[in-house]
């Protein structure tokens, strides 16, 4: 998923302060980050876990997570639809509306 001024304007926010843009994206991507991890990170072994911080090639962590966590599209795609709808709940706040 791309976060930039398409996202803004997905979102409703492309009224949102010019300064405060990137630093919004910025915080969105680490955000779903932190989440993702943390729901594809339950159910998974401390073996799986560390298996899982091996893997430094992208291509490699789908497969492994394709295998070992078989719903993690769905998790990841959960996710991002409760983050967008957390962001348009907030619009008027983040727009300085």
């Amino acid at each position: 998923m791309q976060f930039d001024e398409q996202f803004l304007q997905e979102m409703g926010l492309s009224a949102m302060p010019e300064a405060e843009k990137q630093k919004f994206l910025d915080y969105v991507q680490e955000e779903l980050e932190v989440r993702i991890g943390e729901r594809i990170s339950r159910g998974l072994t401390e073996a799986q876990l560390n298996e899982f911080d091996m893997i430094t090639d992208q291509e490699e962590a789908a497969k492994w997570l394709e295998k070992n966590r078989p719903d993690y599209r769905e998790i990841v795609n959960r996710t991002i639809n409760e983050m967008k709808e957390e962001i348009r709940a907030n619009r008027a706040k983040l727009v300085g509306a």
